[in-house]
């Protein structure tokens, strides 16, 4: 059974919104574009948000792992291998 349109809409709507939320948080922690760049919104065959967030380098997942308050980030190398 196809989705309705506004179910649609509304799950763009979610997941673009959340992408821009991660990709301005990422871009204010200093990462380049190239980190948060690939950061792209997704909406499922039902109309239920995500955000795909892709591969990612470890030094970037450590410092963002770090901002949000990890107990384990501070065990992580922040330097690239």
């Amino acid at each position: 059974m196809p989705m309705e349109m506004q179910t649609y809409r509304d799950g763009r709507k979610a997941a673009d919104d959340a992408a821009e939320a991660i990709r301005a948080a990422l871009a204010g922690l200093g990462l380049p574009e190239g980190v948060w760049g690939s950061v792209r919104p997704m909406v499922t065959h039902s109309g239920k948000p995500y955000v795909h967030l892709g591969m990612m380098r470890a030094d970037a997942v450590a410092k963002i792992a770090e901002a949000v308050g990890t107990a384990e980030a501070s065990e992580l190398p922040l330097e690239a291998t």
